[in-house]
């Protein structure tokens, strides 16, 4: 039988490439949803596909007055830390490869790879185009990380209070734990909000919609991403495919757990891991429509200052609204 370690180092690749192509797959049909609910025929589903491999065969340009090693490195470090956030995080029926008593508190700071590396690509690029839209990514971060820290920090203070204190951070811990089965009607309120809130907090992790300032074609050239082509801009497109992926099963492992034979609906075995397979990708197919598509389709672009009063007034207070009723809820139940 294989060592545990050496099978954890085998899954890495494997998990890698799926994370990889399951985004791709997905932000094909997000186009093609998004274009259908415009009423136009769209891409088909396989142009991310072709449009990674288009970025692979084109020539990638340096610009004359950017720093070139860090020009080209920080593509690699966004997918890289993209790549990691799958590590951490339950996936498909794979658990997660570095799984841990504070997983949650380190993909809080991973989370923070990607985007830094797109404002320091932005700021070595040498194009005042990207470095306006590196101060804007900035503030964007500045003000999305504020709601999601809470809504963590919620979700482990109703861990510690209705179970064990060293696993309040245990992503693994917290997915088995269901955390609607330790709330009551507003505990559960509390959770309903926090998971709207965390939806919101991807759409500004993927800079889709009407979250995307840093990389308004209309006012700053594509901003961030204005200097980039051929591989370079391949990898960061990679790296918005995967975080969609990583944000998404977070979301799926903190709010939506059960799966088909959990819930007793099929049986265990082979047909079981194949319903919960597809179970999974179901959970993750609306997490993606209502987290990119819909709002994508539904709003106008904000100005960067809308996205700092969204995140910082309306989201937060959403935040610890649900942390509020969360409290509440465990406050009644003790006494």
């Amino acid at each position: 039988m294989m060592d545990p370690l050496l099978m954890n180092v085998a899954m890495i690749p494997a998990v890698a490439v799926l994370g990889i192509i399951l985004g791709l797959i997905y932000k094909g049909i997000d186009r093609r949803l998004a274009a259908r609910m415009q009423a136009r025929i769209g891409p088909p589903l396989r142009q991310p596909f072709i449009d990674l491999k288009k970025l692979m065969m084109k020539e990638n340009i340096v610009p004359k007055n950017a720093v070139s090693w860090v020009f080209n490195f920080m593509p690699v470090v966004a997918l890289a830390s993209s790549l990691m956030l799958l590590m951490y995080i339950p996936f498909l029926q794979i658990p997660a490869i570095l799984a841990g008593s504070g997983d949650l508190i380190v993909i809080l700071y991973v989370l923070i790879f990607p985007s830094l590396a797109l404002v320091v690509g932005g700021f070595a690029s040498g194009s005042p185009y990207a470095t306006v839209g590196a101060q804007r990514e900035m503030v964007a971060m500045l003000s999305y990380e504020v709601p999601l820290a809470i809504t963590i920090v919620s979700i482990a203070w109703l861990m510690s209070m209705t179970g064990s204190i060293g696993t309040a951070f245990d992503l693994a811990a917290v997915s088995a734990a269901n955390i609607w089965s330790l709330v009551g009607p507003i505990g559960a309120v509390g959770l309903l909000l926090l998971l709207v809130v965390l939806i919101f907090v991807t759409t500004g992790e993927m800079g889709a919609i009407p979250v995307d300032a840093a990389e308004a074609e209309t006012e700053i050239a594509g901003g961030l991403l204005a200097e980039y082509s051929g591989r370079n801009l391949a990898l960061f497109y990679l790296t918005s495919a995967v975080k969609m992926v990583a944000l998404g099963s977070l979301i799926i492992a903190l709010f939506l757990p059960m799966t088909p034979v959990q819930l007793g609906l099929v049986q265990a075995g082979n047909t079981g891991m194949i319903a919960n397979v597809l179970c999974f990708l179901a959970k993750l197919f609306v997490v993606v429509f209502l987290s990119s598509t819909f709002i994508r389709v539904a709003v106008a672009r904000f100005r960067i200052t809308q996205v700092v009063k969204v995140y910082w007034g309306y989201t937060t207070l959403a935040a610890l609204l649900g942390l509020l009723l969360v409290g509440v809820d465990i406050l009644l139940k003790v006494s």
